[in-house]
């Protein structure tokens, strides 16, 4: 499958996207932990660019290629504290808001507000809806995992 576009964003659409990741790495929270939101929400979505992006710049951090590869199975193993459970749960909750699901109930926030403070929240949350905007365009371009990342 071939990606259906050639060309870059627009300058201006790349200095938005970059300010946006500027307000979320400013936000105070773990590296590590956004790009496990980033990755959680990429798989739930089938991105496999971010996916690809997501485990390389996890490494670059210094992630272990266990906790990444049971990101997907993150309730079911020992690996991750209870802070990136939150913001795991989060994620999820954030992502997968279609078909009746339940979304962010009132349980999953508290549980994130007892491990960030609201700058560290708003800051997972722009993670999120960044990352399901470039998982809903690879999608739909086709983007394929290494071919430009």
């Amino acid at each position: 499958m071939e990606a259906r576009l050639k060309s870059a964003a627009s300058p201006d659409v790349m200095t938005a996207i970059q300010h946006l990741y500027k307000e979320i790495h400013s936000g105070g929270v773990d590296p590590r932990v956004l790009e496990l939101v980033h990755l959680r929400a990429s798989q739930i979505n089938g991105c496999s660019p971010c996916v690809y992006a997501a485990v390389a710049t996890a490494k670059k951090n210094g992630e272990t290629d266990e906790r990444l590869h049971n990101v997907v199975t993150w309730r079911e193993t020992p690996f991750f504290a209870e802070p990136e459970r939150a913001a795991l749960a989060l994620t999820e909750a954030a992502t997968r808001i279609q078909d009746g699901a339940a979304g962010v109930t009132d349980e999953i926030w508290a549980d994130a507000a007892a491990h960030f403070g609201d700058k560290q929240l708003s800051a997972i949350i722009l993670n999120i809806a960044l990352t399901n905007f470039f998982n809903r365009i690879n999608r739909t371009i086709r983007e394929q995992a290494g071919k430009t990342w």
